[in-house]
């Protein structure tokens, strides 16, 4: 797809493709079998003990067998983009080339859709190999409003994903995200700020703010990406966009009586529209 002897410089060639920049220069590196089958498992145990640093995860998987050091085990941490969630202290310094934004939801009652979105990523295991997933989610509803799958770590994804949900549902007044390089990344704030968003940032590694997110993440592991072990990226993005229609459509959320994110969003809105 991309001709790197074309006229057109290879990231345009990229944006009219529909591809991030850093998937066009990807190289990806050899993963060995026994390091995806336990990056699976350390998948599995994030998702249960998401309080879990390197030591623990290695001492859960010496109960269970696996013999690993703790250093490849958070040498595999940091390749699946997770770390550990808990109370840290001093976690708001800011970086110098990637300013860190505080935390505006505290004490903030959200009871209606498009105050408050948020995003994450996550690792997802294939059946020989590995990708990220990303996803715009209102806060309120718990609608996912867009998502993308990736080979790679860069911004460019989840800037799509964020540009795709601004233009199918608006802006929101709070974008929140964690303090992840791809979010503080002044490709992915600029956007926010175009727009009139205000940004809002969890501390690195707490674990209050992500929790609705988490809850996406475990449901689409053990409701699709468990289960079904796709072959390949193609597979992948076909079965999550599946999943994530029959998340927001036709999966009840407790938290919502039963009823679905896509009758809790619209239905918020409506007023709204009726008004206009």
């Amino acid at each position: 797809m991309i001709n790197r002897e074309h006229d057109l410089p290879i990231t345009r060639q990229a944006e009219l493709l529909g591809i991030s920049r850093g998937a066009v220069y990807y190289r990806p590196e050899p993963v060995s079998p026994s390091d995806l089958a336990l990056m699976r498992r350390i998948d599995e145990l994030h998702l249960e003990h998401p309080f879990a640093g390197a030591r623990m995860l290695r001492d859960l998987l010496g109960r269970e067998g696996i013999r690993v050091g703790r250093r490849h085990v958070g040498t595999l941490m940091r390749r699946m983009g997770i770390e550990a969630l808990y109370r840290r202290p001093n976690t708001s310094r800011k970086h110098p080339a990637h300013p860190v934004y505080p935390y505006l939801l505290r004490g903030l009652a959200i009871e209606r859709a498009n105050h408050v979105w948020s995003m994450d990523i996550t690792y997802l295991p294939m059946a020989r190999g590995f990708v990220y997933l990303t996803a715009v989610m209102d806060w309120h509803s718990r609608r996912v409003l867009a998502h993308r799958v990736s080979i790679t770590l860069d911004a460019d994804f989840c800037v799509q994903a964020l540009e795709e949900a601004i233009a199918r549902f608006g802006v929101p007044e709070i974008m929140n995200t964690d303090q992840g390089s791809q979010f503080t990344s002044a490709e992915f704030t600029d956007v926010l700020k175009n727009h009139g968003i205000q940004i809002s940032m969890d501390g690195r590694g707490q674990w209050r703010d992500n929790v609705f997110v988490e809850r996406l993440w475990k449901s689409v592991k053990y409701e699709d990406v468990y289960l079904k072990a796709y072959e390949t990226v193609s597979a992948v993005r076909a079965g999550i966009a599946a999943y994530l229609d029959f998340y927001n459509a036709r999966r009840p959320h407790r938290a919502h009586g039963g009823q679905t994110p896509d009758v809790v969003y619209f239905g918020s809105l409506a007023p709204l529209l009726q008004a206009a």
